[in-house]
């Protein structure tokens, strides 16, 4: 039998050729990767402290950081994201997370698939933000009707991928033949079109209820509609991506600027408007109507440290607060009167620690060993705390592999406009996108527990000092 391709390896070959195929899609695409690198190497060379944190995290952060992208993808139907999760699984990605966006005016709700293993994630941490329409968000019955027939309609994946997912599912695995046939038919799901699978008046309809509706309904597929590099100062590069023509939306979203980053800071730049074709009916090409459609766009995400469950509480409850002073204002405004709100959370690393805010790897320093072990604390809180003092263990922040659903939301509002509701009244909906995926989502925070629990046990045990937590 042939040997398998593993699943990172599927994954590094699907996430190049969907760069590949978007910066040919979106040239501006290609002109943000130049410029984030840009970014990225001025800041390492201004801030050597950095490098040697990236460097000293097991080699890996900076191998992965050149690599490193989001997408974004949004599903019709739970055929389609049960079906999309088989095609992520070859890839060694599960679905992390459940977000809900229609609180914040989005008719949508979504996971991330990503690999969870620390291994995967530090070869390729690539990873899908994918949206499922809540069809019962539309209000208007006879236009939700027409959404659900028009959607039950298409067939978004190929059927020879259908066919691979079939072996995968069988056999466990696929061989480099099937693996690259795997990368090529699951690249046309994504793929653009320019024809729009409805006509005219039936899209400006979705268009006039959400324009995100008409993004979902009126095509032949979920087009990807961004891909996101990872820069290690997003302020620099909102400040530069003028100078590289490129126009920046007004405010970044996310924590305000911090010595030590938490979570995920994100900017773009405005969604592009396309030209399209529209048939004269429903399913046809003939008498074709030009008009546009805007949806895909560009995004810079900075990625700080993975918070715990009482540092997110602490994170959303002075974002919520902060909404009174920053409403309204922009840019730098905007930024310093976030960094305000947020003079309550503590901005260092040790800190952070120590009160539980955010999680962190352990490691054993190089050379370093313990002389006198009866004189350590019994409590495995202040030996920790004992060891990173006397230099013997040191504590990284893990990095936030996740998204933010107001962050979301909001580059979903800057590059679709601001038409439709902006609150959609709901019920808590967790239950029904876990039956259509087929499986539970993840628990973000108890992946991070247990990479840090793991971290930590295994330095103690290379120390000699296993004991009872």
């Amino acid at each position: 039998m042939a040997r398998h391709v593993r699943p990172d390896d599927i994954r590094t070959r699907f996430s190049h050729a969907m760069s590949d195929m978007y910066r040919t899609e979106v040239p501006q695409y290609g002109t943000l990767l130049k410029l984030v690198a840009d970014i990225n190497a001025q800041t390492l060379y201004h801030n050597t402290r950095g490098e040697d944190a990236l460097t000293n995290r097991g080699g890996s952060e900076m191998a992965r950081i050149e690599i490193e992208r989001h997408g974004a993808i949004r599903l019709g139907t739970p055929n389609e994201l049960h079906t999309m999760r088989r095609v992520f699984a070859v890839m060694g990605m599960s679905p992390v997370g459940y977000y809900d966006l229609a609180p914040a005016g989005m008719p949508v709700h979504a996971t991330a698939f990503r690999p969870v293993d620390d291994e995967a994630l530090a070869r390729n941490p690539f990873r899908v933000f994918t949206s499922l329409l809540r069809l019962e968000l539309i209000e208007d019955e006879d236009l939700r009707a027409r959404a659900a027939n028009i959607l039950e309609r298409r067939q978004i994946f190929t059927d020879r991928l259908m066919t691979l997912l079939d072996r995968f599912d069988r056999e466990g695995g696929l061989n480099d033949e099937d693996a690259t046939a795997f990368v090529i038919e699951a690249l046309e799901t994504f793929r653009w079109h320019s024809y729009a699978t409805v006509d005219a008046e039936t899209y400006h309809a979705f268009h006039q209820a959400h324009r995100l509706i008409a993004d979902v309904v009126c095509f032949r597929g979920p087009h990807i509609n961004h891909l996101t590099p990872r820069t290690l100062d997003i302020d620099a590069t909102q400040q530069a991506m003028p100078e590289w023509g490129i126009t920046p939306k007004a405010t970044i979203e996310g924590p305000p600027r911090r010595h030590c980053p938490i979570l995920l800071r994100q900017t773009s730049f405005k969604a592009l408007e396309e030209p399209i074709l529209f048939p004269a009916d429903e399913g046809g090409e003939s008498g074709e109507k030009s008009g546009t459609h805007t949806a895909r766009f560009g995004e810079i995400e900075q990625r700080g440290a993975a918070l715990t469950r009482r540092g997110r509480k602490l994170y959303d409850q002075l974002l919520a607060a902060s909404r009174e002073v920053t409403h309204g204002l922009e840019g730098e405004d905007q930024q310093r009167a976030l960094r305000e709100a947020f003079q309550d959370f503590p901005d260092d690393e040790a800190t952070l620690r120590r009160e539980g805010l955010a999680w962190f790897d352990y490691q054993p320093n190089e050379g370093a060993s313990v002389t006198d072990v009866e004189a350590l604390p019994r409590d495995r809180d202040a030996l920790v705390e004992a060891l990173i003092t006397q230099g013997v263990i040191r504590a990284r922040p893990i990095t936030y592999e996740d998204f933010l659903p107001v962050s979301a939301a909001g580059i979903f509002r800057s590059n679709l406009g601001d038409n439709g509701p902006q609150h959609y009244a709901t019920t808590d909906s967790r239950a029904d996108f876990e039956a259509a995926l087929g499986v539970a989502v993840e628990d973000e925070f108890a992946l991070y527990e247990h990479r840090s629990e793991r971290s930590l046990a295994s330095c103690l045990k290379a120390l000699g000092l296993s004991r009872p937590a």
